[in-house]
C-alpha cells in the first residue's frame, strides 16, 4: 500500500467508520477495504479503495469527505456508492465512466468473489454463494467491456 498523509487520513476515516462492523464470516470489515487498497498503485486510488464503502455502509456523507479529500476521490466514491433504486448492472455500467472507480470496483469484486472469505460462514448457503459468484462474474465482464 502507498503511505502518504492523504492515504493515512483515508485509513483513519475508514477504520473509525467501519469500527465494530464484521463481514458475513465475522471478520472485522475493515480488512476488506484494506485488501482492496493494497491492490491499488496510486495515492488517489488507495484513498478511494479505503473509503469505497463508507458512504454506503456508515454514517459518513459525501459532505463529510468533501474538502477532506481531493475532488477526484469524492467523485469516484459517488460512482461507487450505489443508489439502491438503480439496477445493479446499470450501476456497474455507470462505474465504467470513472477510471478510479472502475479500478477500485474491479478489485472489490475480485475480493468479494474470493471463496475463502465465505468458507467460515455458517449463515450463507451454497446456492447463495453460487448466485453471488454469478453476479460478481457478470459485473466484472461488464467492467471489462469497453462498450
Amino acid at each position: 500500500m502507498i503511505y502518504t498523509a492523504l492515504t493515512k487520513k483515508a485509513m483513519k476515516v475508514a477504520y473509525e467508520a467501519h469500527h465494530g462492523q464484521t463481514d458475513r464470516s465475522g471478520t472485522p470489515y475493515i480488512f476488506h477495504p484494506f485488501h482492496v487498497a493494497e491492490q491499488m498503485d496510486d495515492e488517489l486510488s488507495v484513498c478511494t479503495a479505503l473509503l469505497h464503502d463508507v458512504v454506503e455502509d456508515t454514517e459518513i456523507t459525501f459532505e463529510d469527505l468533501t474538502g477532506e479529500f481531493p475532488e477526484e476521490v469524492v467523485e469516484a466514491l459517488r460512482y461507487l456508492t450505489r443508489d439502491k433504486s438503480m439496477n445493479y448492472f446499470d450501476y456497474i455500467r455507470n462505474i465504467r465512466k470513472n477510471p478510479i472507480a472502475k479500478k477500485v470496483k474491479q478489485a472489490d469484486l475480485l475480493h468479494n468473489s474470493d471463496v475463502t472469505r465465505l468458507s467460515d460462514c455458517e449463515n450463507i448457503s451454497v446456492e447463495q454463494i453460487s448466485r453471488l459468484h454469478g453476479r460478481y462474474k457478470r459485473a466484472l465482464e461488464i467492467l471489462h467491456d469497453a462498450r
